[in-house]
C-alpha cells in the first residue's frame, strides 16, 4: 500500500528513506537497462526503410567492397561514413556461426545504445550530485520516441552515442580536463565516422560558444581540453577524408556537395513539435526545471550547458536533417539531463498526476497486446482475429512458450510496480521506465511474429530469387531505395532502376505494382516468367517478372 510522506512548505514531495541501497539501486537500474537494451534486437527481418540500406551495405562490406565508402545498392553517393557500418559488420561476421546477419548486425546496435545509456547516467552525476544519474538515465529509457529507434539497424544510433559522450566530456572539462579531452576527441571522432559532419558541427560550435557567451567557461582548463581534442581528433577525421579522396574523389565530392547543400532547410517547428511525444515524459519535468531554476539559467555553468547544447542541436538539425523522427534523438541528451536534476523539486500533485497517467497509459496498452494476442491465438473475439489476420498476413498462430514465458513475467513486473508504487517524485520516472520497457517487452514477445510478417519482403524476394535465371542483368521499376536494398540482400540482385522500357540495359525486368489501377505492360517483347506479393500485399499490388524475347 502507498504511504504518505511529509513534504515542505512548498508542497514539494520529501524523498522517502532509503529502503535499499545504493548498489542494489544501480543493479536494479543495470538489470532494467539490459532488458530495454537486448529485448528486440533479434528474431526478425530487416525492417524498411531504416534498416534496409544499412544491411545492404553490411553485406557489402561481409564481401570485401565499400569498405572505407559506403554506397548502397541503387544509390550513387555516400549517405554516412563507415563507423557504424564496420561495428555491424563485425558483429555479423562475429557471430555468424550462431546467426543471420541481420540479427547479428543488430547486435552493434545494443552495443552503441548500452554506451549511450552509461554516459547519460554519468552526465546526470557529473551536473547533480549522486542519484540523479539514475534518475537522467530512467527519464532517457522512458522516452517515448526513443525506444524503436534504440532496436535499428541505423547509424544515427552510434551518433547518439558520440553526442552523449561528447555531452559529458564538456560537463566534465572543468574537474578533469584531461580525462575530458580524451572523451571529447573520441566523440568528435566516433560521431563524423558515424553520420558525417552533425555531431562534429554541434559538439564543437557548443564547447565554443560556452566560453564566448560565459565567463564560467572562460578558463584555462575549458581552452585546453578542445584543444587536445581537435589535435587528437582532427588527424583521424582527415585521413578518412584522404583515404577516400585517394580512391573514389567523386563520391567525396558529391557527399560534400550534398551535405552543405542542405543547410536550406526550415525543419525547426518539426522537431519541436514532435518532442511532445517522442520526449515524453522528460520534457514536462524539464520545463519545470526551466522554471524552478529560471534565476540560475545563465548564471551556473550546468544549466548554461544544457541550454546551449540544445539550441546549438535544433540550429543544426532543423537546418540539415531531413523530417524523420530518428535525427531528433540528440535533442533528448539534454532534456533527460535537466529533467533528471529537476525531477525532485516538482510539485506533488504534478509528479503524482505524470505517474498515474503513466500507469493508466501503459496498463492499457499491456491489455491491448494481450488482448490482440488472445484473439489470434483462441480466435475470440472473432471480429478482432479477422482484423489481425489481414494486419498480420498470417492465418494461424504458433505459440512460443518461451516468448509467452518471457511476457508473463514481464506483465507481473509491471503488476508489482503497480502495486508497490510510492508518492515519491522519483516514482513518476521510474513508472515510465518500466512501462515503456514492459510494453515494448510484450510486443517483441507476443506480437514479433506478426510485425514481422506484415514488414518483412523476405518471402517474397526469395521466391523472386528462386524464379530468377542465372547471371541476370536486371533493372526495376516503381522500386524504393529500401526495396532495392532488400532486394540485394534476401534475393543478391543488384538491380538497376529504369522507368522506361525502351531504355533498358538488361532482359530481365521487375515491376513493383502499386495500388493504380493502371498496370503497367513494358512491350509485346516482354513476356512475364513470375509474379508474386507479400501477404498483406492489396489485390493490386505486387512484383512481376518479365523476360525480353527478340
Amino acid at each position: 500500500m502507498a504511504f504518505e510522506i511529509e513534504h515542505d512548505w512548498q508542497a514539494n514531495l520529501a524523498t522517502p528513506r532509503a529502503r535499499i541501497g545504493e548498489r542494489a539501486k544501480n543493479k536494479l537500474l543495470i538489470i532494467l537497462c539490459l532488458v530495454w537494451v537486448c529485448l528486440g534486437l533479434i528474431g526478425h527481418q530487416p525492417w524498411k526503410p531504416v534498416e534496409a540500406t544499412t544491411i545492404s551495405i553490411v553485406k557489402s562490406m561481409l564481401a570485401g567492397d565499400n569498405l572505407l565508402a559506403p554506397v548502397a545498392i541503387g544509390k550513387i553517393n555516400i549517405e554516412n561514413p563507415p563507423l557504424y557500418y564496420w561495428s555491424a559488420a563485425g558483429f555479423s561476421y562475429l557471430f555468424k556461426s550462431f546467426l543471420s546477419m541481420h540479427d547479428a548486425a543488430r547486435l552493434a546496435t545494443g552495443g552503441w545504445m548500452a554506451l549511450t545509456l552509461l554516459f547519460v547516467g554519468m552526465t546526470g552525476r557529473e551536473l547533480w550530485g549522486r542519484g540523479a544519474g539514475r534518475q537522467s538515465t530512467f527519464a532517457l529509457l522512458g522516452c517515448l520516441g526513443l525506444i524503436y529507434s534504440a532496436h535499428l539497424l541505423s547509424p544515427e544510433i552510434a551518433a547518439l552515442t558520440a553526442y552523449s559522450m561528447g555531452f559529458y566530456a564538456l560537463a566534465l572539462a572543468n574537474r578533469r580536463p584531461y580525462r575530458a579531452a580524451g572523451l571529447l576527441a573520441l566523440s568528435l571522432i566516433s560521431g563524423f565516422l558515424a553520420t558525417g559532419f552533425s555531431p562534429l558541427i554541434i559538439i564543437l560550435t557548443t564547447a565554443l560558444i560556452l566560453p564566448i557567451g560565459f565567463s564560467a567557461w572562460r578558463n584555462q582548463r575549458h581552452g585546453l581540453v578542445i584543444l587536445m581534442a581537435v589535435l587528437i581528433s582532427a588527424p583521424v577525421i582527415l585521413s578518412w577524408h584522404y583515404l577516400v579522396w585517394q580512391h573514389k574523389p567523386d563520391l567525396l565530392l558529391a557527399w560534400w556537395h550534398v551535405y552543405f547543400g542542405n543547410f536550406d532547410h526550415n525543419y525547426y517547428s518539426y522537431f519541436l513539435n514532435i518532442l511532445a511525444w517522442f520526449a515524453l515524459p522528460a520534457w514536462p519535468i524539464a520545463l519545470w526545471g526551466l522554471w524552478r531554476y529560471r534565476g540560475y539559467l545563465l548564471n551556473k555553468p550546468k544549466f548554461q550547458l544544457i541550454l546551449i547544447f540544445f539550441i546549438v542541436s535544433l540550429c543544426v538539425i532543423g537546418s540539415v536533417a531531413d523530417r524523420r523522427e530518428i535525427y531528433a534523438l540528440p535533442l533528448l541528451l539534454p532534456i533527460v539531463a535537466l529533467a533528471g536534476g529537476s525531477v525532485e523539486t516538482m510539485k506533488r500533485g504534478a509528479t503524482g498526476l505524470l505517474n498515474w497517467f503513466g500507469l493508466i497509459l501503459f496498463s492499457c496498452l499491456s491489455f491491448i497486446i494481450w488482448l490482440g494476442w488472445l484473439a489470434f491465438v483462441s480466435g475470440w473475439p472473432a471480429r478482432l482475429n479477422t482484423r489481425m489476420q489481414f494486419l498480420s498476413g498470417l492465418s494461424s498462430a504458433n505459440i512460443n512458450w518461451l516468448m509467452l514465458l518471457l511476457a508473463v513475467l514481464a506483465t507481473l513486473a509491471w503488476l508489482f510496480i503497480i502495486l508497490n508504487t510510492k508518492r515519491s517524485n522519483r516514482a513518476a520516472l521510474t513508472t515510465w521506465a518500466v512501462g515503456v520497457t514492459m510494453v515494448w517487452a510484450l510486443l517483441m514477445t507476443l506480437w514479433l511474429p506478426w510485425i514481422d510478417s506484415a514488414r518483412s519482403y523476405q518471402a517474397v524476394f526469395s521466391q523472386l530469387q528462386a524464379a530468377l535465371p542465372k547471371h541476370a542483368c536486371v533493372n526495376t521499376k516503381n522500386f524504393t531505395d529500401a526495396e532495392l536494398a532488400l532486394l540485394h540482400y534476401h534475393a543478391d540482385i543488384k538491380a538497376i532502376a529504369f522507368e522506361d522500357a525502351q531504355k533498358l540495359e538488361c532482359d530481365i525486368y521487375i515491376i513493383h505494382d502499386t495500388t493504380s489501377k493502371n498496370v503497367y505492360q513494358p512491350g509485346k517483347q516482354w513476356k512475364q516468367i513470375w509474379r508474386g506479393k507479400r501477404a498483406t500485399d492489396k489485390r493490386n499490388e505486387g512484383f512481376r517478372m518479365f523476360k525480353y524475347y527478340q
